[in-house]
């Protein structure tokens, strides 16, 4: 079976979402991965999906640098791994200034220098144990873990929208997390991966190029279309880094648009001003063929791991999760 992930954004509880990764093992997916925002604590929702499935592979995506400590992070990662018998992958990312800062109330500054830092912490307790560090956004005197990891390393991907976190990315990751790429994203950011892995000499074959796909099946695709536009307007209303890639996949004139009705209070407007050619390039939408069809001009693009992410919101999330992954894969 060609490689097919899925990506769980909020909209369900704990429950459905263990009850849907259930759902996804069964139906052949190589990997479930949760996010966090405002949707519930992903490593405990995580936990759950460990001892519940034994084979599919789960991740965070992503888990932001910012909100937690790197030591945290990691005895996180190293209990969800150990649950799961190896089968974690760690989605690292710095998240929003627009998050962090008035929903955290954390201080959000030097984001790629807080991402390497991280990894640095992370890898380092996982294979000593022990670690002090003294970094330019962390500095530890010193942490000990009092158990041992199931693995004494484990893969971390990292987010990366833009040249210069992909690069990096090329340097310190076992793979990259896209989102609302487009088929023509791969290709580009294959070349920024290559200029990290350069530098320190890496192969980047070894580097997996992964993409969270918005994703929304219905009957027909016009209804599918229509299902998309509110998740798109707020990420490209209320994320500049979002609205900027939108911009820089060709959409200039929808994005101001967007941002200009947001930031006016109108979330009408937004949604109204995302157009059709917008939801097309960036997401999987239509019926369950189209949807396939779609997933498939991706991995033909250079995307190796496709992750669906239903947008998901309302009483019927389990069941709207549960169709998106039936779907998007053939009987």
């Amino acid at each position: 079976m060609a490689r097919i992930g899925v990506a769980f954004s909020g909209g369900g509880t704990a429950s459905d979402i263990v009850d849907c990764v259930k759902l996804a093992e069964d139906r052949g997916y190589e990997s479930a991965w949760v996010t966090e925002g405002h949707g519930g604590d992903q490593f405990a929702v995580l936990s759950g999906c460990a001892v519940a499935t034994s084979t599919i592979k789960l991740g965070t995506a992503i888990s932001s640098v910012f909100v937690r400590s790197a030591p945290t992070i990691a005895m996180a990662a190293a209990t969800v791994d150990d649950l799961s018998s190896g089968r974690f992958i760690l989605g690292l990312g710095s998240s929003h200034k627009v998050q962090v800062e008035p929903e955290h109330g954390v201080p959000f500054g030097k984001p790629i220098t807080r991402v390497r830092e991280t990894v640095d912490v992370v890898r380092q307790l996982l294979a000593e144990g022990s670690v002090s560090y003294d970094g330019e956004t962390i500095k530890i005197e010193k942490f000990d873990l009092w158990f041992k990891p199931h693995r004494p390393s484990l893969p971390i991907y990292l987010a990366g929208l833009f040249p210069k976190m992909a690069s990096v990315c090329g340097e310190i990751s076992d793979g990259i997390i896209l989102t609302r790429s487009t088929v023509k994203t791969a290709t580009e950011i294959r070349r920024n991966l290559a200029e990290g892995a350069a530098k320190v000499g890496r192969d980047i074959a070894k580097i997996d190029v992964t993409s969270l796909l918005p994703t929304a099946v219905a009957d027909s695709r016009a209804e599918a279309m229509e299902m998309m536009r509110p998740g798109l307007a707020l990420y490209a209303g209320f994320f500049p880094r979002y609205n900027k890639l939108i911009a820089s996949h060709g959409f200039e004139e929808e994005a101001a648009d967007i941002a200009a009705a947001f930031q006016r209070g109108d979330m009408e407007g937004a949604t109204r001003a995302v157009s059709d050619a917008m939801v097309d390039a960036t997401s999987v939408c239509g019926t369950p063929v189209q949807c396939r069809e779609r997933i498939d001009a991706y991995r033909d693009s250079g995307i190796d791991l496709p992750i669906i992410s239903p947008f998901v919101r309302g009483g019927d999330a389990r069941a709207r999760f549960a169709a998106a992954i039936q779907a998007c894969v053939a009987e």
